[in-house]
């Protein structure tokens, strides 16, 4: 049992930065929303610190993630997913795919009044694939400025300056999938009507 948990907290290191690198944030970003600072956060992904529950907490949650994926805990046999929202920006986050790599999904939602915020464009690595499923979402892509109702979608490159919002002042809900650069959602069938996205 010593040599498992051994191997679990040797292993917690390069998870930890696969999770970072996945969600395309920085060590300062992190240490930002944790709390812990970014030469611990560093040692602690190269695995020349030892993690504490103390540390692994707050990351965790930061992730959106349990402390059994963190540590790489085997697997119970159970094939739901276990939503634990994020949020970040007033906006929520569900992780509706729990491996690491390939193309992540997640639900998004963003609260009644968010029309009023300022958009704040943002690039980074990825390819990202959007569906709305309840109210009307402004995405900005580069150039356009767009507005998204139930049942449209969009994709683009995420070097691509992008924010997403409101644009009525209703909550709005919709999925996104993201991938790093070159992989792409692809759909088999479009649903009646038109489908918006950025040419």
């Amino acid at each position: 049992m010593p040599d498992d948990l051994d191997q679990a907290i040797t292993a917690a290191g390069p998870r930890l930065r696969a999770l970072r690198r996945q969600r395309s944030t920085t060590l300062a970003d992190v240490s930002a929303e944790t709390g812990i600072s970014v030469s611990t956060l560093s040692r602690l992904e190269s695995g020349s610190r030892r993690p504490t529950l103390e540390l692994l907490l707050p990351l965790a949650r930061a992730y959106g993630v349990t402390l059994d994926e963190l540590v790489g805990a085997p697997p119970t046999g159970d094939p739901r997913v276990h939503l634990r929202p994020v949020t970040r920006g007033g906006m929520t986050m569900l992780p509706l795919t729990r491996r690491a790599g390939g193309i992540q999904a997640y639900k998004l939602i963003i609260p009644a009044g968010d029309e009023r915020r300022t958009p704040e464009l943002k690039t980074h690595e990825g390819y990202e694939w959007l569906y709305v499923l309840n109210g009307r979402l402004r995405a900005i892509l580069g150039e356009h400025d767009l507005v998204l109702r139930p049942g449209e979608a969009a994709e683009f490159d995420t070097r691509t300056p992008h924010w997403f919002g409101g644009a009525d002042g209703r909550p709005v809900e919709f999925l996104s999938l993201f991938g790093k650069q070159g992989e792409r959602a692809h759909l088999r069938a479009a649903p009646r009507g038109t489908v918006g996205r950025s040419e």
